[in-house]
């Protein structure tokens, strides 16, 4: 699914290295790990009504991510929050917002692999959109990548790191198939994820949700299986099969940037009767009432 241009960000500024910064300017040094390597972690925020949900639950995977790459300087929740609280305020945003956080390990005295040549601490980058859930309430259709999510034997997936070239390939395969997303399984060959976003499938109004074995731990499905808990609808971890994907009465997407969102199809099989279902419909409002109650002020 292509994502629109907002107009109203025409001329918002973004946070690099504690300076802010129109959106045309630019900012990061050729010099940078994330510039040179991809050598980076992100997360992505969701600003509700001047408050974040999740934002110490994202803070902390960030800082998780960022340890287990053994970055120096990393800076504290406190110092990141400052950072994001600064460019909202700088484009005068409240609600219906996008944060994509990024922390690199920083600027390089020259350019190479070796971390050693990075002196000056990590470099942290805000960058705060006006931007909608991004997927369409009616349904996904998607497709089965020919591209594998690795697991921790190749690179762990538990480091929500920047090198998402098979995010990326996966993409494109889904856009050539004239699909939204793409579903990516594991090295097993059971179901992992799409390329953005954490899978559920329900039987028999019963959620069933894969392991992330080959994904990172979703903020939004955690969020998912608590309020399933809480509100009596049954919900499992497991390996699934593509064969249970297409014989699910519902499948639906979870993430930040596009909350809750039905699938409909998956490769070329309609789900269900082919329309977003009643348990879809249920946990999105659950999660959007929850997300909004829930989010830690920062305005």
């Amino acid at each position: 699914m292509l994502q629109r241009y907002d107009e109203r960000n025409a001329d918002i500024r973004y946070w690099v290295g504690g300076v802010l910064r129109h959106r045309d300017e630019p900012g990061i040094s050729p010099f940078d790990s994330v510039v040179q390597g991809g050598d980076a972690v992100w997360e992505g925020l969701r600003l509700y009504e001047g408050r974040i949900f999740g934002l110490d639950a994202h803070l902390d995977r960030l800082r998780r991510s960022a340890t287990a790459l053994g970055f120096a300087g990393i800076p504290s929740p406190g110092e990141v929050t400052a950072a994001v609280v600064a460019t909202l305020r700088a484009n005068d945003m409240r609600d219906g917002v996008h944060i994509r956080l990024t922390l690199t390990r920083g600027v390089k005295v020259t350019s190479g692999m070796d971390p050693r040549l990075n002196r000056s601490g990590c470099t942290l980058i805000v960058l705060a959109e006006h931007k909608p859930p991004v997927y369409d309430t009616g349904g996904l259709r998607l497709v089965t990548s020919s591209v594998r999510r690795p697991g921790p034997d190749v690179l762990d997936p538990k480091i929500h790191h920047n090198n998402l070239l098979n995010s990326i390939l996966a993409k494109m395969e889904a856009t050539v198939a004239s699909a939204d997303d793409a579903l990516m399984l594991d090295g097993r060959g059971f179901v992992a994820e799409t390329n953005a976003t954490h899978l559920f499938a329900v039987h028999g109004g019963a959620l069933s949700t894969p392991h992330t074995v080959a994904c990172p731990e979703g903020i939004t499905r955690a969020t998912v299986l608590h309020l399933a808990d809480g509100a009596g609808i049954p919900a499992t971890v497991r390996d699934l099969s593509l064969t249970e994907m297409y014989t699910a009465d519902e499948v639906f997407c979870t993430g930040t940037m596009g909350e809750i969102a039905g699938v409909t199809q998956i490769d070329g099989r309609a789900i269900g009767d082919g329309a977003v279902g009643p348990v879809t419909r249920r946990v999105a409002d659950l999660y959007v009432t929850h997300a909004r109650a829930n989010g830690t002020p920062v305005l």
